[in-house]
C-alpha cells in the first residue's frame, strides 16, 4: 500500500470535516501529537524499514519522515524520494527534530571505492543539511566492530573504550570516518547534538563476513585464538534506535545481548565442528583468496572471528532498556536463517558445488585454486 496523492488529500480534505481537515492547531493533541517529528534515512528496507513501521505505530512519535531512493511500503509515513548525498535533502528535513541516519551500503559484494563515496559523502549530507535546517539530533548507526577485535581487549569493553579498529575489514573504515564525521559536528554546528549506536553481531536479515561465518559447514577456528560471540538482534536495534530518537540516551553506547558466548559454547549449541588452522595459514590464505577475487571478505574480517570484542551495554540498562532476546536465542534464529546456505570462506556456493566440495576438502579445494591462480600468473609472466 502506499499513501494517498497529495493532490486526492488535499481534495478530499476540502469537503471532509475529518479531523484530518481541520487545522493542526485546533485538532485535540492526542499522544500521537506531543512527541517529536523523526525522519529515517534508508527507510524502504533493512533496519530503516523496521524503525520507520515501529516509529510510525508509536503514540510518542508525532510523524515519521520516510528517506529513501525508492518508496516503501509504510503508508502512515511521510516519503521523500532522493538519493542521501543530494543537498537537496536539507528540504526534506525541514520540520523534523531527530534524525536517525541509516542509508547505509555495507553490501560485502559492493566496491569498496564505491561503498565508501556512498557512506561517508551520504553522512556528511546529512549532517550538514540537518544542522543547516534546524534538526537537533542525528542518530548515527555504526558497529562494535570499531573497538576493534584485538587478543588484549577486556571482556567486556566498556563503551568509552578507545576505538583501536582499522580498515581492513569490511566497511569498517567507513564507520571509522562515520565516527569521526559525527565527533566534528557539533563543533562545527553548535546546537546539533549527535547520538552514535554501536550494534554487535547484527542478525536477522542481515548478510555479513560475520553471519556468513555460520554457512560454513565447519567453524573456522585459528590456533591460539581467543573467540567470543555477542549478538544483537535487528528487532533490539529498533528499540534501542527509538530510545535515541526519543533522546532517552545520548553520546557513544552498544547495544546487543547481555553477556557472551565462548567458542565452544556456540560450537555446543549449533552443532557444527570447528576446523582448526594455524594462524599464519588461516591469515595468508584469507588474503591470496581475496586478493585473486575469490571470496568478497578481506583478511581483516577474520579477526573478528578470533579475538574478543564484547562490550558493556551498561549505558542502554541505566535508561531502563532491556533486550528482548538472548545470545543462545539469536544463535538460534541466526542457524535457521542460513540453514540451507553454503559458504566457504566468505563465498557463497550452490548446492551442487558446496555436495561436490565436502566439508574440509572444500577449503583445500580454495587454496589449490589459489595455488594454481598464482601459477598460471607466474607462467604468463615468463612468456
Amino acid at each position: 500500500m502506499s499513501s494517498p496523492d497529495p493532490q486526492v488529500r488535499a481534495a478530499r480534505n476540502l469537503t471532509d470535516p475529518s479531523p484530518e481537515s481541520t487545522p493542526e492547531e485546533n485538532r485535540p493533541r492526542s499522544p500521537g501529537n506531543r512527541g517529536p517529528v523523526v525522519a529515517v534515512t534508508g527507510a524502504a528496507t533493512g533496519i530503516g524499514e523496521l524503525l520507520t513501521a515501529h516509529l510510525a505505530a508509536s503514540d510518542a512519535i508525532k510523524q515519521v519522515i520516510a528517506i529513501d531512493e525508492r518508496r516503501g511500503e509504510v503508508s502512515e509515513a511521510t516519503w521523500h524520494i532522493l538519493d542521501v548525498r543530494d543537498p537537496a535533502i536539507a528540504e526534506k528535513l525541514r520540520g523534523a527534530d531527530v534524525v536517525v541516519h541509516l542509508a547505509l551500503d555495507l553490501d560485502l559484494e559492493t566496491d569498496p571505492a564505491a561503498r565508501t563515496a556512498y557512506n561517508v559523502r551520504g553522512t556528511q549530507t546529512v549532517l550538514t543539511a540537518a544542522a543547516a535546517v534546524g534538526v537537533h539530533r542525528v542518530v548515527l548507526c555504526t558497529s562494535a566492530m570499531v573497538y576493534g577485535a584485538l587478543a588484549d581487549n577486556d571482556v567486556p569493553l566498556s563503551e568509552d573504550a578507545e576505538l583501536r579498529a582499522t580498515a581492513e575489514a569490511t566497511g569498517v573504515g567507513d564507520l571509522l570516518e562515520i565516527e569521526r564525521l559525527g565527533r566534528r559536528a557539533p563543533r562545527a554546528h553548535p546546537g546539533l547534538n549527535v547520538t552514535v549506536v554501536r550494534p554487535t553481531v547484527l542478525v536477522g536479515g542481515t548478510d555479513t563476513a560475520l553471519t556468513r561465518y555460520f554457512e560454513s559447514p565447519r567453524l573456522l577456528v585459528v590456533a591460539g585464538s581467543r573467540p567470543t560471540w555477542q549478538f544483537c538482534h535487528v528487532e533490539d536495534l529498533v528499540t534501542a534506535l527509538e530510545y535515541a530518537a526519543l533522546e532517552k540516551i545520548d553520546g557513544e553506547f552498544a547495544v546487543g545481548c547481555d553477556g557472551w558466548l565462548e567458542q565452544e559454547e556456540v560450537e555446543e549449541l549449533s552443532g557444527v565442528r570447528r576446523m582448526e588452522l594455524p594462524s599464519a595459514v588461516a591469515l595468508g590464505a584469507a588474503a591470496r583468496l581475496h586478493r585473486i577475487g575469490l571470496t568478497p571478505s578481506p583478511a581483516g574480517d577474520l579477526a573478528y572471528t578470533m579475538h574478543p570484542w564484547v562490550v558493556s551495554v551498561s549505558r542502554l540498562h541505566d535508561a531502563g532498556w532491556r533486550p528482548k532476546w538472548t545470545n543462545e536465542e539469536v544463535l538460534g534464529a541466526l542457524l535457521e536463517e542460513v540453514e540451507g546456505r553454503h559458504t566457504l570462506a566468505g563465498r557463497r556456493l550452490g548446492r551442487k558445488d558446496a555436495t561436490a566440495a565436502g566439508a574440509a576438502g572444500a577449503t583445500v579445494a580454495l587454496l589449490g585454486a589459489a595455488a594454481v591462480v598464482r601459477r598460471a600468473r607466474k607462467a604468463r609472466r615468463r612468456i
